[in-house]
Order: C-alpha cells, then structure tokens, then sequence
C-alpha cells in the first residue's frame, strides 16, 4: 500500500521537527490540517526527525501531541534508534521513560545498543542495557555489539560490555571473533583487553587466517607484540601460510624481526614450498634479507 503524498503542511512540520522549532510545530498542529506522524516518502515521521537531531524539546511536544513513538522508517529505524546513533543522551532518555521500544531492529538487525556500540556512546550503552536491551542480540550477518564496538576501537564500551557478561567470542557468519577484528584495525587497547578477559587467541576465520595472521598482514606491530604474549599459533595455519610468510611478505621488517624473537620457524615451508627465509631472500627489500642473514648467523654461533 503507498503512502498518501505529503502536503506542503507535512512538509513544513518536517522541516519544523528537523530544525527543533517548538513554535512553529505547535503553530501547525493547532490548525488541525496536519498529523502528528505525518510520513514522507521513506516513512520518517516529525518524531524521527527531531530525535534524529538532538532537539528534546521538540521531541518532548511530539509526544505530548499524541506522536507515535514506535513509529519506523522504511529501514525499521526509529526515533531511539536515532537517538543513540547521534549520542543524544537527553533526548534517548526522554524516549526510554516515555516507552520507546528498546529493542526494535532495522532490517539488517541493528537496534539501538548496536549503534550506540558502534559510535562509542558508553552512556548511552550504559543506559539502554540497564533499560532491557538484549545484550548478545545478532546483526543479520551475527555480528554482535561486542563485535562492533571492537570493531571501531571503543575500549571503555567494550570493557562495559565485557563486565556485563557479553559473549566474549562470538562469531560472524564468516567466522571472525571480535578479537580477529580488533586485531585487523589495530586496536590494541581493545585487544589486550579482549585477551585480559580470556578471547580465545587462535580464533580462525572461514579462510583459515587468526588474529595475529591478520595483524601481521596489516602491519600492526602493536597488535602483534600483544598477541604474542599469550602463546599464539606461530606454524601452519589453514590457509597454508605461516605468520612469518605473511610478514616477510608483506615486507614488514620489525614484525618478522619480533616473530623470530619468539621463535617463529624461519624454514617452515608453505604449501607451495616455500619457507620464510627463501621469501626474505627472494625479497627487494635490503632490511627484510639483512635480517635473515643475521638470523642464519647468530644460529650459528649458537652451536
């Protein structure tokens, strides 16, 4: 069924909403010619508008004129989803005691925690969990708010979430752990965080690569050094490279240098037969075979 076509009254009490213009709001609901929860093309209601951008008068009004506030757009998004994602706490709270459903999603399962996860807004988290949002709910490719406020490198949301019990390993459809994202953005903070409260370190995604598979490939040395405090997988993994061929190819220098530090196996061959340090020699980079002749040397006068 189509929406009914806006009038140019909706419009100017879109635009009124928007603005957080209290006066003229009232001024047009007063004449009786336009709805409170009035929709444009896309289903965006004055309430949604005014949450949307932080004005708690205007949003206040709107619910004392009787706006719906369970009312979503096309998207499924409502005016507390909008709320959380522009870290309008006022307004959010507003919202949550006048009865605003705390878990409603948008099509692709995001609720009001996930955004709020995801922009680092921790009072707002704070909030919301506190108010019954669903703590270990699922985006449709189940991505957890663990997952996404790791994803983004919000370490106090993710502590938050942590102390509140969240799922601290759980997977996405492709298998990555908010511990293999966090690794790939090179949050460390967030990573030795998430290793602190017991993230499984070898977590594998689909294509057989762990965290610190990921972090070597990115060149997040940080990263790298705090995985390797807790004993991770340093041989062949699934995907048939080690994390010193990833290093080496990449032409990460400091990162091999600390993988052999702790006993990466420099002749370890991959799939294709080919070991760590035939790739360092095979290298255009003077520093990255210096260092392997170094390697090769000290071994040496080891024995």
């Amino acid at each position: 069924m189509s929406l009914k076509k806006e009038t140019p009254l909706d419009i100017k009490l879109h635009a009124a909403a928007a603005n957080g213009d209290i006066k003229l709001i009232q001024k047009l609901l007063d004449t009786g010619r336009v709805h409170v929860d009035c929709r444009d093309d896309e289903k965006t209601t004055p309430l949604i508008l005014a949450a949307a951008n932080g004005h708690l008068d205007a949003v206040n009004l709107l619910l004392d004129q009787g706006a719906n506030i369970s009312a979503a757009r096309c998207t499924g998004t409502t005016a507390l989803f909008f709320a959380a994602q522009g870290g309008f706490t006022d307004v959010a709270k507003l919202l949550i005691s006048r009865g605003a459903p705390i878990n409603s999603c948008s099509l692709d399962g995001a609720t009001p925690l996930f955004v709020a996860c995801q922009c680092g807004y921790l009072n707002i988290v704070q909030m919301l969990l506190s108010n019954g949002a669903i703590l270990n709910c699922r985006l449709a490719d189940a991505s957890s708010p663990l997952f996404i406020a790791a994803q983004n490198g919000h370490t106090n949301v993710v502590r938050f979430l942590l102390s509140c019990g969240c799922e601290i390993d759980s997977k996405r459809q492709d298998g990555t752990t908010p511990l293999w994202i966090a690794a790939q953005m090179g949050h460390r903070d967030v990573v030795r965080l998430l290793l602190k409260h017991g993230a499984f370190i070898d977590s594998k995604r689909k294509d057989g690569g762990t965290p610190l598979f990921k972090a070597c490939h990115k060149g997040h040395i940080g990263v790298v050094e705090e995985l390797l405090k807790h004993n991770p997988n340093l041989g062949l993994l699934p995907n048939g490279e080690s994390v010193l061929h990833v290093a080496v190819l990449g032409g990460h220098v400091d990162i091999a240098k600390l993988l052999l530090k702790y006993r990466a196996n420099p002749v370890l061959k991959n799939l294709d037969g080919c070991s760590p340090m035939q790739l360092a020699f095979q290298s255009k980079i003077p520093k990255m075979q210096d260092l392997f002749k170094t390697h090769v040397q000290f071994k040496s006068n080891q024995k």
